[in-house]
């Protein structure tokens, strides 16, 4: 039987304090993230966590961040 944790990871560089809220683009070979949040309490995470799933066209509670919770460089788990 297969791990309910497992998933997909995704590698992305988040740049927060954006512009305006964009996926796509790649920087060290990972796929870059900009949002409009602050890296404050974890909002930016949160966002990032959004974002992502609306691209990949998932439901929200799909994405969390497996590693980096307090660095730009941060890996997500997609889970089914």
């Amino acid at each position: 039987m297969a791990d309910p944790g497992a998933g997909e990871l995704l590698e992305i560089r988040v740049i927060p304090r954006a512009a305006r809220n964009e996926v796509g683009g790649e920087r060290n070979g990972r796929l870059l993230v900009r949002t409009t949040a602050t890296p404050v309490d974890g909002s930016a995470n949160d966002a990032v966590c959004k974002q992502v799933a609306e691209y990949l066209g998932i439901r929200a509670g799909r994405v969390t961040i497996a590693s980096g919770h307090r660095a730009r460089d941060k890996t997500l788990r997609i889970t089914r």
